[in-house]
């Protein structure tokens, strides 16, 4: 029945091939059917029971009610015969009106267990890599910004909370998210999708390169420099006169640094936001001439665009173990001159409390007694 080609769509299948749910990965009943993925999801879906048996395709396990309810409704009608009072209804009829009433919210539970299942999914290794399959070939579409140079971008989340956000498209080159150009997606929970599989996705797969369609691959620096060239030649022959303001109004090109890593802590340097920093933040000019930024339609906020040009400046631990060092053993060279430091300042601190006064002895002339102490001797 099932290898025939008249076989019903399972529900996932339905599901996921609605207008607005392409970006939704078909979950696995073997995932679903083991309760440890399912933990704590009972008490966030309403009839969390018939919404997982909606999504399995499992019919009710109400035979035996069934069967007594239409016995019930044989003794009924051969008692009453053709004397029914009025408004007398079958439970057969009862049932059958129950279950389409309840069958619209069933089925919204059901897409709420299942988006949630879903988020949960593609988090594990099966169904990461079944969004990498739809990843590789711009299922998801690419960035809107012109300096990501069309890079791939993954369906993401802002809460794990269903019911406050719709999805948003995260892109790895600019670290920026974007509503969905299609409004077909605007309906789409971003729960479904939740927070931690954007950044986990390229954690997994470190070695894909998410630059995208870079403008440097399109025009060969051979042909952006005969082209600099050529103008220059232009302007020096046409406009000898005022080749120095024209050449203070050209962006100025700097030259490519010397010793980049290729790699830092098993990441490749070259999938480092490669939409952001030198040359990728956008400036505005009048007639060549940059806007400045105490203007008062100037630039604003290009800091949040900015990287630095030298890659080393973002090996962290490298930085950290240049200034303070570390042993053969993983611990700091210092870490006794520390102790030592926290211990001599634990102490002049206690030094520096004040001091409770003490008591002054009293002098009392020869051969007088301290009654206080003289009654304390005779009751001790």
């Amino acid at each position: 029945m099932s290898s025939s080609e008249g076989a019903p769509e399972s529900w996932i299948s339905s599901f996921c091939s609605l207008m607005g749910h392409e970006y939704f990965a078909e979950v696995s009943e073997d995932f679903i059917e083991d309760d440890f993925n399912l933990t704590g999801l009972q008490s966030q879906v309403p009839m969390y029971k018939e919404a997982l048996e909606m999504i399995l395709d499992v019919e009710p396990e109400d035979d035996e009610d069934e069967e007594e309810e239409e016995e019930e409704e044989e003794d009924e009608d051969e008692i009453l015969g053709d004397e029914k009072p009025i408004g007398y209804r079958r439970a057969g009829d009862r049932r059958h009106m129950r279950v389409a009433s309840d069958l619209s919210m069933i089925e919204s539970s059901a897409e709420l267990l299942y988006g949630l299942i879903h988020q949960r999914y593609i988090t594990s290794r099966t169904g990461i890599q079944q969004m990498l399959e739809k990843y590789e070939v711009h299922h998801f579409g690419v960035c809107p910004r012109v300096n990501c140079h069309g890079c791939k971008v993954l369906p993401v989340g802002r809460t794990d909370t269903p019911g406050q956000e719709t999805v948003k498209l995260f892109c790895p080159s600019c670290y920026d998210i974007y509503t969905p150009p299609n409004s077909r997606f605007q309906s789409v929970d971003g729960a479904f999708f939740g927070t931690t599989f954007g950044c986990l996705f390229f954690m997994t797969f470190p070695e894909f390169d998410i630059g995208g369609n870079r403008a440097e691959s399109v025009l060969s620096p051979a042909s952006l420099s005969a082209g600099n060239t050529s103008n220059n030649r232009f302007r020096s022959s046409c406009f000898n006169n005022t080749s120095v303001a024209l050449t203070s109004a050209s962006p100025t090109i700097e030259q490519p640094l010397t010793h980049q890593p290729a790699q830092i802590n098993g990441l490749l340097t070259s999938n480092f936001a490669p939409g952001l920093g030198y040359n990728k933040i956008y400036e505005p000019r009048i007639y060549g001439f940059r806007v400045s930024e105490r203007a008062k339609s100037g630039p604003r906020m290009q800091w949040l665009r900015m990287k630095p040009r030298d890659i080393n400046e973002l090996d962290e631990s490298a930085i950290y173990q240049a200034n303070h060092g570390v042993d053969e053993e993983g611990g700091s060279d210092d870490g006794d001159t520390e102790m030592g430091l926290a211990a001599a300042s634990q102490q002049s601190a206690i030094g520096m409390r004040r001091k409770a006064p003490m008591r002054k002895r009293r002098h009392l002339p020869p051969g007088h007694t301290d009654q206080l102490s003289t009654k304390n001797g005779e009751g001790g």
